[in-house]
């Protein structure tokens, strides 16, 4: 049976008014949303679709929207800047050849696993397109922090993007560490050859997580003593001046110091510093060498280990000094992504002592000026709500795991309206490791199933024990 120019109206028949979106309706066995299709046209036109929404009846009828992706020929490849309205056009599956076409086209070349639909065909990232801020969100047992893993070795092996990962669960300490299964790939070689950093902060020099407190801005050193400039305008002058000597002093010695000056700010200031025991802080560099000065040099990757502070305040101090940093030489334009997995830890709306408020800030600075300097950032977390919403709007790549909160998923619809509603709603029956990832860093909004690890996970979840029979 034919139809128009002789296109067969079995199957399903796609119809487009604008060359930009098309529809489709008819018989057919499964089809997804999410799913690359091929529209035959009259003239012998394919072009490339991406299925958005379907619906179908129990006698087996399917209906539905999509978007046109471009044309596709054997003697052009796949071409994204032309599309065409068409009256009637045959729709199939597209085969993985296609697929690699507009991954090739694209510039996409890190493969982090293969597409949901079909197992046969890898889906890849854009690399180039890390220049934007990601939003990467799945609840607890998702699989986020191993996926994460998958994409971050990814940019290990293909670019020379420098990252600093904010870890505050260990998850990443072994990102050096090849993975047994990994055998002796070049994937896993070119891992190797990577200038990885893991700065702990009981390591001894040269991989110690320190800051040096005489480095911080005025404002910061205020944060961490808990001073503000006008309501504790003593204190701070007193801080102020002490800051001239402090090169000189070692932890021990600025409370005694203080108390030598014998003005009343001066006690105060003693006292707070006593009562809030900061010297007796681990995080400080003293003569070791600071966070800030071994990220300036750029290894390919730094890992901060966060968790390892007695103080959840050192943690904070650390973020704050290299965001810092990041931002005081952001003239310099040299680009770097910035990884915070948990970012609730530093991002929470909720969160209001002096140091939280003021790490808090500093991001939201670097999302809403930061990318033209090459201060990209990519933000882990398990519930959008749990992260500011100035950070989140500034996002424009979202990778998203399983999510089963109605509420939560509303906002990612609101935030990210490019995002398919239909593929958003496939995100609860998601299974651990699969993933929908949208925005610029793919060519097309795309469900995957996450590969392997090619080093060692740092952290894992802790077995339930189990007696012998």
């Amino acid at each position: 049976m034919t139809d128009i120019d002789g296109i067969s109206s079995e199957g399903l028949t796609a119809a487009s008014l604008d060359g930009r979106l098309f529809q489709f309706a008819g018989l057919a066995e499964s089809t997804e949303p999410g799913e690359i299709v091929l529209l035959h046209g009259p003239g012998g036109v394919v072009q490339v679709g991406q299925v958005d929404e379907v619906d179908f009846s129990f006698e087996g009828a399917l209906r539905g929207s999509g978007r046109i992706l471009g044309v596709v020929s054997d003697e052009a490849g796949f071409d994204s800047r032309h599309s065409y309205a068409f009256a009637v056009a045959a729709m199939t599956d597209a085969d993985g050849a296609t697929v690699e076409a507009i991954h090739e086209s694209s510039g996409a070349t890190l493969e982090i696993g293969s597409y949901l639909a079909s197992a046969e065909i890898p889906a890849r990232l854009l690399p180039h397109r890390f220049n934007r801020h990601t939003f990467w969100v799945g609840q607890s047992g998702s699989g986020k922090t191993y996926a994460l893993g998958v994409v971050l070795e990814q940019l290990l092996i293909h670019t020379a993007l420098p990252m600093v990962i904010f870890d505050p669960n260990a998850d990443f300490v072994r990102l050096r560490e090849i993975a047994a299964g990994a055998g002796e790939s070049d994937a896993a070689g070119a891992i190797a050859n990577r200038d990885i950093r893991i700065l702990r902060p009981s390591s001894p020099d040269p991989d110690s997580l320190r800051v040096r407190f005489v480095d911080l801005p005025m404002a910061a050193k205020g944060a961490v003593l808990h001073l503000d400039a006008l309501d504790d305008r003593a204190e701070f002058n007193e801080l102020v001046h002490l800051e001239e000597t402090l090169g000189t002093l070692g932890p021990e010695a600025i409370v005694p110091r203080l108390l030598e000056r014998g003005t009343p700010a001066a006690q105060a200031l003693a006292a707070r510093i006593e009562n809030l025991r900061v010297t007796d802080w681990r995080v400080w560099a003293g003569e070791l060498r600071a966070v800030t000065d071994i990220v300036d040099t750029r290894p390919d990757a730094t890992v901060l280990d966060l968790g390892g502070f007695a103080d959840p305040d050192e943690s904070l101090v650390v973020a704050m000094a290299v965001l810092d940093d990041l931002w005081a030489k952001r003239e310099q334009r040299r680009p770097i992504l910035i990884v915070i997995d948990e970012a609730h830890n530093l991002c929470a709306p909720e969160q209001n002592s002096p140091l939280h408020v003021a790490v808090r800030e500093r991001i939201v600075q670097i999302a809403a000026e930061g990318r033209k300097f090459g201060l990209w950032l990519l933000l882990s977390t398990q519930r959008p709500s749990r992260i500011h919403s100035s950070i989140i709007s500034q996002c424009d790549n979202i990778a998203l795991m399983k999510m089963t909160s109605p509420l939560d998923l509303d906002e990612l619809a609101t935030i990210f309206g490019f995002v398919p509603a239909a593929m958003l709603a496939r995100s609860p029956g998601f299974r651990q490791g699969e993933a929908l990832f949208a925005g610029g860093f793919v060519p097309a909004p795309t469900m995957v199933r996450i590969g392997t690890r090619l080093t060692r996970e740092g952290g894992a979840d802790v077995r339930v024990p189990v007696r012998d029979e």
